[in-house]
């Protein structure tokens, strides 16, 4: 081979990784972006697993990023190491789909000419372009990309078989092929080389360009196949460092499946070619026969190894044993790694902030209740959740800000937009949580008792607080627009109430029912009670802003208090909450 071949080699490999990427992800995009969220939702089975692991790989052309997805679903607690290992197992099977993509290229002879791959490539990129560029809806332009993808992948297959060509008269190459017939060259070989490229369904890809020299014998293809399924464990095994254990034994799993693989069929074939000689050992290969031994070696895998998936993972346990670790935080599903899965990251966000809700709900019915049986405990315990909730709030706020910058769509978007409206307003009604907490303390230390009618009054506006708090955690935790419509006339009449309050305090003042040193810790909660009222009624807005397309919340707020509806619920909360 002369330096242009070398050139057109790499150039072939690069168009090969090029199209197939750009394929698997236009792929991704056409199957729908809840495809991470059907994969672990419904992989409870080892055979679930293994099926949808094969489906999803397919699609997304890589078993590296299903397996990393999956070490991150573990992390994140979503799912259990035994369910991720049937996953797994689909994902090492799925990933032999690409060679039978490949080996269209070796489809010849009469009317398959039509399907060689010139002509093939060639009809699919005119396809695929038209599409790409008259394509009105987004569908039709991720076909025509898909169909580009596969295009640009069978051109760089053309390419590379085209620089090996010459290597048939090489005797250096001939020399070097014969010594991956060596067993342990052979899977040191494969693992070399896909530790490299990063990429199994790459690496066959390069073998089956290399057929076309005639040098690849069975007993060189064999070995190079189970290195290269064993190489591509190494992708997955860089994403584990940065996992809990969980992750970390799911990754070392992907490794374990392909090594006792390897072992277990290169010990039963070597041994029966030694006792009684297979007859096809130094058949040459093609395109067609590597991706069919790809493909059965690694369906006999998961055939074997699936009854053993309880052994795999006690295993993996005994290799990865678990540490003391602090308690899990609801905050771990924020996984970097499903970042390149908007649908899979919102979700994970939205049950983030379910919990912040719930914990913000919590702190300030924890606080309500210390003014009345104040203890020390009691108040640590509230500052503690608000330290808490702070923590959500930045990571969340910083999780949703990366979310923005992927790929998602105007729905997503909107989801986004009305997260990071809500986690302040969580995180506000922490702080006046905290707040009311340490009125209380101011309370019970300096012994400050309300007159009767005070302590009465404050009691009504403490049961109406709690009960917008109840509306709006609810709603936007169940997603419940009728909900939501309750708060905003409740806020109004808790509104009401403080002016009330305040001006039936100035009369006890003048009364001398009620003295100054009782006033400041008075309008204090009120001003609390209020703040939290308005947080509330900034939750339930932005939930029905999202479900009414309305991005104006003065509007929206201005349209909604003129409705009958609006009026029959103010009048309702009013006769309820009357003081």
């Amino acid at each position: 081979m002369v330096v242009s071949d070398y050139i057109a080699l790499l150039g072939g490999v690069a168009l090969f990784l090029f199209g197939m990427a750009f394929m698997g992800e236009n792929l991704k995009k056409v199957a729908g972006s809840k495809l991470e969220l059907v994969l672990y939702r419904l992989s409870n089975t080892p055979i679930k697993g293994i099926l949808l692991g094969t489906g999803v790989t397919a699609v997304i052309q890589s078993s590296s990023a299903t397996s990393v997805m999956v070490v991150g679903f573990v992390n994140s607690g979503m799912m259990k190491v035994r369910q991720a290992i049937g996953i797994v197992m689909g994902a090492i099977l799925g990933t032999s789909i690409t060679g039978w993509i490949v080996a269209l290229s070796a489809l010849s002879g009469g009317w398959m000419d039509l399907l060689s791959t010139a002509t093939l490539t060639g009809v699919i990129a005119v396809v695929g372009i038209i599409l790409r560029m008259a394509g009105k809806r987004q569908a039709v332009v991720h076909l025509g990309d898909i169909l580009m993808g596969f295009a640009v992948l069978m051109f760089g297959m053309s390419a590379m078989s085209g620089a090996v060509a010459p290597l048939k008269e090489d005797a250096g190459f001939l020399e070097m092929v014969t010594a991956f017939s060596n067993p342990l060259l052979g899977v040191l070989g494969g693992i070399l080389l896909t530790s490299v490229l990063q990429s199994a369904s790459a690496s066959i890809g390069i073998l089956q360009a290399l057929s076309a020299t005639g040098a690849i014998s069975f007993e060189v293809a064999f070995p190079l196949i189970m290195g290269i399924a064993i190489g591509a464990a190494v992708p997955v095994l860089l994403s584990a460092p940065g996992a809990g254990t969980g992750g970390k034994r799911t990754a070392l799993a992907y490794l374990l499946i392909d090594v006792l693989g390897a072992l277990i069929w290169g010990l039963v074939f070597y041994a029966v070619n030694a006792w009684v000689g297979v007859p096809f050992f130094t058949a040459s290969m093609n395109t067609v026969s590597i991706a069919l031994v790809n493909t059965v070696f690694r369906f006999l895998t998961v055939l074997a190894l699936t009854p053993l998936v309880g052994s795999i993972e006690r295993l993996a346990a005994l290799l990865v044993p678990a540490k003391p670790e602090p308690d899990s935080q609801d905050m771990d599903r924020l996984e970097d790694r499903f970042l390149q899965h908007p649908a899979l990251a919102l979700e994970q966000s939205r049950l983030v902030i379910n919990a912040m809700a719930r914990r913000a709900q919590e702190d300030l019915l924890d606080a309500i209740a210390l003014r009345t049986a104040y203890s020390q405990k009691g108040f640590d315990y509230v500052a503690e959740l608000e330290n808490t909730i702070d923590r959500y709030e930045d990571k969340l706020g910083t999780y949703l800000m990366k979310i923005t910058g992927t790929s998602i769509s105007p729905a997503q978007s909107g989801e986004v937009s009305e997260y990071l409206h809500t986690i302040s307003d969580f995180e506000r009604i922490s702080d006046h949580a905290l707040n009311i907490a340490e009125s209380a303390r101011e309370i019970h230390e300096k012994d400050r008792r309300f007159s009767g009618a005070a302590a009465q009054e404050m009691e009504v506006l403490e049961r109406a607080v709690q009960e917008a708090l109840r509306l709006a955690i609810t709603a936007f935790v169940e997603g419940d627009t009728e909900l939501a419509q309750r708060v905003e006339p409740l806020e109004q009449v808790i509104d009401q109430l403080c002016d009330e309050m305040k001006i039936h305090h100035v009369e006890r003042l003048k009364r001398g029912e009620c003295t100054m040193t009782h006033s400041f810790v008075f309008n204090d909660l009120l001003t609390n009670y209020e703040r939290v009222a308005d947080h509330c009624s900034n939750i339930a807005v932005a939930l029905l802003e999202v479900h009414t397309d309305r991005l104006d919340s003065h509007a929206f707020l201005h349209d909604a208090r003129r409705g009958e509806a609006f009026n029959r619920l103010f009048e309702e909360y009013e006769a309820q909450f009357a003081v």
